[in-house]
C-alpha cells in the first residue's frame, strides 16, 4: 500500500468515526499507535471534520449571533491547529528524508507535501458527503444524479491528487525534488501582529 492509499484509508475511518455520533463536541478517540503517522494523519482529519460541520452550523441564518461568534472564535482556533498539524506533517516528512542528497539541479516543488495532503484530507470529507447526497432518498432525481456528476469529478481529482503525492514524494527520497519547508506565520491570531489585537492591548 503507497503512501495516498494509506492516508485515504485513515481519513475514511475518521470520518466514519465522527459520523457515528455526528456531533461537533464529541471527543477524538485516536485509534493509532502513538507516534504513528497514521495517528497524526487520524487528527488532522478530525480537525478538518469538526470544522467542516461548523462551518454548516454558522451557515444557518436563524443563527443567534452571540452562538455565531463563539462559532467564528471555535473555527479560527481549529484553522490554527490544522495549519500546525500540517507543519507537523511536514516535520515528519523533513525527518524521513534528512538523508537524501539532493541532486544539483533539484527541482524545489510550489507545495509541501503535508499541504498537499491537506488538500486529500478535504477531498475525502468531500467524497463522503457528495455520495451522501449522490443516494439521498429524499432527494429528488435529478440533484442525484447532479450529485453523481460531481461525485465522479471528485473521485477522478482523487486519483490525480493521489498520483501527485506519491509522485512528489518519490521524486524527494531520489533527490530530484529538495523539500523546503516555510512556515505558515499566520498574523490574524498573533497579539503582536494583528492590528486589532495590539491597538487594543496599547489602549488598556
Amino acid at each position: 500500500m503507497n503512501f495516498t492509499e494509506n492516508a485515504w484509508k485513515v481519513f475514511s475511518k475518521s470520518i466514519e468515526d465522527y459520523h457515528i455520533f455526528d456531533n461537533v463536541d464529541t471527543p477524538i478517540n485516536n485509534p493509532f499507535e502513538k507516534d504513528s503517522l497514521e495517528r497524526i494523519l487520524y487528527a488532522k482529519n478530525w480537525i478538518d471534520t469538526v470544522q467542516w460541520h461548523l462551518e454548516d452550523i454558522i451557515r444557518d441564518e436563524n443563527i443567534d449571533p452571540t452562538e455565531a461568534l463563539a462559532l467564528k472564535r471555535r473555527i479560527d482556533n481549529s484553522n490554527q491547529q490544522r495549519t500546525d498539524l500540517v507543519e507537523f506533517i511536514d516535520s515528519w516528512f523533513l525527518e524521513k528524508f534528512k538523508n537524501i542528497t539532493p541532486k544539483p539541479h533539484a527541482k524545489i516543488n510550489s507545495e509541501t507535501p503535508a499541504w498537499a495532503v491537506d488538500r486529500l484530507s478535504i477531498l475525502a470529507l468531500k467524497v463522503y458527503h457528495m455520495s451522501l447526497e449522490a443516494n439521498r432518498e429524499s432527494a429528488t432525481e435529478e440533484h442525484r444524479l447532479n450529485c453523481q456528476a460531481k461525485l465522479d469529478v471528485l473521485l477522478m481529482q482523487k486519483e490525480d491528487l493521489s498520483t501527485s503525492i506519491d509522485q512528489l514524494l518519490a521524486d524527494i527520497e531520489n533527490g530530484d525534488v529538495k523539500m523546503k519547508v516555510y512556515k505558515q506565520m499566520k498574523m490574524y491570531n498573533d497579539e503582536s501582529l494583528n492590528p486589532i489585537l495590539y491597538q487594543k492591548g496599547q489602549q488598556k
